[in-house]
């Protein structure tokens, strides 16, 4: 078997100790073959720059201990915070001196696309992570400009024509709000297919990364993201943005992790302490024909010391409920195995057309 380890957001602004962040769930790291997150910060210190002002930045040399103290073999850039050429070149570079893997941030759009590699053992993994959410001036990379792999999402506003539920008013009703309704660019949703499809034939294990989201709600064009991913040829599809977590789907047999949320993410926008959050971490492993054979979850919290912190089931009874709600709304059923949460591919209704 070949185990995989996943987690949503990090952000090491104000990390000191690079053994703190992650010493509860060590053992989580070294125990896989390839670990992958999202890493929300730039590795580097901008001179004249405040925590008021957009990005988070963090000791490059406290920034790659951490990661390279628990093994990281990859990590995605593609977010709303890795922001600036500078920042930019800066991350990449301690990155490929710590080598550590990355893929969706470059020197210019075609770095920025493309995939991150990594081989254990024979088996090649591949992460390929794109961004819905930035910022609209000088974040997206151009042909010949620093800056993030996006897809871009649109948005629009229609009132209700029909009582679609019953909870919902009447069209006759003043006041009645607007049905908001999403959709991913289809350039950039025809361009993110062929460089999935590319992947595909360069790896054993493909894994799609996405930072987007709004709130707990999972978005039209999320949807329409994750399944042209897997139809694409990815293997498994992981979100993050939000910092909560979100449901699971199973599509064509693949999971779907909407939100992962925060794994390790103790100072935010303006310097403000962010609360008791919740996340998941997934470890997923791989058989020896490169297929999923089990993929589990557990919830994450972290405490004051910055750490993050393996949650025990018992304590966590209506996170578990609202993931079991949401995620069997969406086709997957989920199965609680002590402090883990399975996911059961083979019996979800949204496998039926894996073959």
């Amino acid at each position: 078997m070949t185990r995989l380890f996943l987690a949503g957001d990090v952000n090491l602004m104000g990390v000191t100790d690079p053994g703190s962040p992650f010493r509860c769930v060590r053992d989580q790291f070294q125990s896989a073959d390839v670990a992958f997150l999202n890493l929300e910060c730039s590795l580097h210190l901008p001179t004249g720059h405040s925590v008021e002002n957009e990005g988070f930045f963090v000791d490059p040399d406290v920034g790659a201990a951490v990661l390279t103290g628990v093994n990281v073999a990859a990590v995605g850039l593609a977010n709303n915070v890795t922001y600036g050429e500078t920042p930019i070149a800066a991350t990449l570079a301690r990155l490929d001196a710590a080598g550590i893997a990355h893929t969706g941030a470059g020197v210019d759009r075609g770095a920025a696309r493309a995939p991150a590699i990594v081989e254990r053992d024979g088996v090649k993994f591949g992460f390929l992570q794109r961004t819905s959410v930035y910022w609209p001036t000088n974040h997206e990379a151009a042909k010949s400009a620093a800056g993030v792999a996006v897809i871009r999402g649109h948005t629009a506003y229609r009132v209700r024509a029909h009582k679609e539920r019953p909870e919902i008013p009447p069209m006759n009703r003043p006041g009645i709000p607007p049905e908001v309704i999403t959709w991913a660019d289809p350039k950039y949703l025809d361009d993110f297919r062929k460089d999935v499809a590319a992947l595909r034939a360069q790896v054993d294990v493909l894994v799609v990364s996405c930072h987007w989201g709004l709130w707990k709600d999972v978005l039209g064009y999320m949807t329409e993201i994750a399944h042209a991913a897997i139809d694409a040829g990815a293997d498994i599809v992981i979100g993050h943005g939000p910092h909560f977590f979100l449901p699971v789907e199973v599509y064509r047999g693949k999971p779907i992790l909407y939100g992962l949320g925060s794994f390790s993410f103790h100072t935010g926008h303006g310097g403000r302490k962010h609360g008791d959050w919740v996340g998941l971490m997934a470890n997923v492993r791989f058989d020896e024909h490169r297929q999923i054979a089990d993929a589990r979850l557990r919830f994450v919290r972290h405490n004051d010391d910055n750490e993050t912190v393996p949650c025990l089931l018992a304590d966590e009874t209506h996170s578990l409920d609202e993931l079991i709600r949401t995620s069997s709304a969406r086709g997957a059923q989920l199965v609680r195995d002590e402090d883990e949460i399975c996911i059961d591919l083979a019996n979800s209704p949204g496998n039926e057309d894996a073959e």
